[in-house]
């Protein structure tokens, strides 16, 4: 009897395997962050036990000794908003694809800083007697705020079996693979098609002329093509955006509607509601000078991923300083979101709308700060974003309202270690 119990508690204490292996690894960002594919290194320490049955369910253990990944000089990452998940190949005896997931747990993880990822577990039902290998694979990691986003790492070399598993006949039933939940989030589809500008723009005289004795009070301006350069939180963007003013008389001034006109892509991540806030310096011209305050409510609704991505209109009040033909310009453009500010601003004059104004007291005409001021938010429409010049990392179509969020929430989770970038 205490033989037969010495050896039953030597199989019960006997340790399990560990290895580290280390594989050249290519990471895709998110689609929203703009940059390309960069390869860096992963090291992996993979925990088995190193005999066992067929019938028995294992568990594996996958740590994240160094991901590929670093955390850039942008955001701080949150206590726990990081998951990752990935897959482990086991071969030999018995091939499967073992799915491996980590909790949502981390430390807070500074700007510039590696990424802390916990450990992966998953189990396989051994069906086979034999050596079965259990090889790292691919993974990817997830964050949570301020939108979700994921970074997919894929090895780019042949990667060596970290642990093997010597499996004996034994009691018990055959089985599958089973694995660790949950799934990984998908990837976000990068943005396709470029739409291209049609109609006039910059400089022309545009949109309806309405005189102050001729009874109008709804004057239409033209959509216009826009050029913009844009300031990001993470580099400077060229954007073109389809734009139009509408006016409506009410007295002496005008209430003005700014809206972008068309949704040029689908949401490539999901976007919290009343986080993000547009808002314009529309120009005046013509008898008139200065600026006409405009802006928008923010996003009502959060924004799937898939949705069209849209802009809401931006309303204000101007005041004539002038009297005479006045023309109205899309001016500069600013995103507030998520305590970041992107500002875009137009590379030329594009005139909209022109009004028969009278000069009316404490108007624009030689100021240069905003004419009235109303705020009181606008209607949501479907107005378009602007649209992302050609660059040679470019995978955005819009600046507007991702500039101000996704791009700089994709960027902040994806910086690598030394590597050589993909070309």
């Amino acid at each position: 009897m205490l033989g037969g119990a010495g050896i039953l508690l030597g199989v019960a204490a006997a340790p399990a395997q560990a290895a580290e292996v280390s594989y050249l690894t290519e990471c895709i960002p998110p689609a929203i962050s703009g940059l390309p594919p960069v390869e860096g290194t992963t090291k992996a320490d993979i925990t088995a036990p190193p005999e066992a049955k067929v019938g028995d369910e294992v568990t594996i253990t996958w740590k994240s000794v160094q991901a590929a990944s670093k955390n850039p000089d942008i955001l701080d990452l949150e206590k726990d908003t990081v998951m990752p998940t990935g897959t482990l190949k086991a071969a030999g005896a018995q091939t499967a694809d073992i799915a491996m997931a980590g909790p949502r747990q981390n430390p807070a993880i500074p700007k510039n800083s590696d990424m802390k990822l916990s450990d992966m577990t998953g189990k396989l039902k051994l069906t086979t007697a034999g050596e079965v290998t259990l090889t790292p694979d691919a993974y990817a990691i997830n964050v949570s705020k301020p939108i979700s986003t994921d970074t997919k790492c894929a090895p780019k070399e042949t990667v060596p079996p970290a642990v093997t598993i010597k499996v004996t006949e034994g009691g018990g039933t055959s089985g599958g693979t089973t694995g660790g939940e949950p799934t990984p989030t998908p990837t976000p589809t990068p943005p396709t098609g470029t739409p291209t500008p049609t109609g006039s723009e910059g400089g022309s005289t545009g949109g309806s002329t309405g005189g102050d004795d001729d009874g109008q009070t709804d004057f239409t301006g033209k959509e216009v093509s826009v050029s913009y350069a844009c300031k990001t939180p993470i580099g400077d963007k060229n954007a073109t955006s389809r734009v139009q003013i509408n006016a409506k008389k009410n007295g002496g001034s005008y209430g003005l509607t700014v809206q972008f006109k068309g949704s040029v892509m689908d949401s490539p991540a999901d976007i919290p509601a009343d986080s993000v806030k547009p808002s314009m310096e529309v120009t005046l011209g013509g008898s008139d000078t200065g600026s006409v305050h405009v802006e928008g409510p923010t996003n009502a609704e959060a924004i799937k991923t898939g949705d069209p991505m849209t802009i809401s209109d931006m309303t204000g009040t101007y005041k004539p300083g002038a009297s005479g033909e006045s023309t109205l310009s899309p001016g500069v453009l600013t995103v507030e979101a998520l305590g970041t500010t992107t500002t875009c601003t137009p590379a030329e004059t594009a005139v909209s709308l022109t009004l028969d104004t009278t000069e009316q007291a404490s108007g624009a005409a030689g100021g240069s700060g905003s004419s009235g001021g109303d705020s009181a938010g606008g209607t949501s429409s479907s107005g378009g974003l602007a649209e992302t010049g050609a660059e040679s990392h470019s995978s955005l179509k819009a600046l507007g309202l991702v500039a101000g969020t996704a791009v700089l929430l994709g960027g902040a989770v994806f910086t690598f270690m030394p590597g050589r970038r993909v070309r």
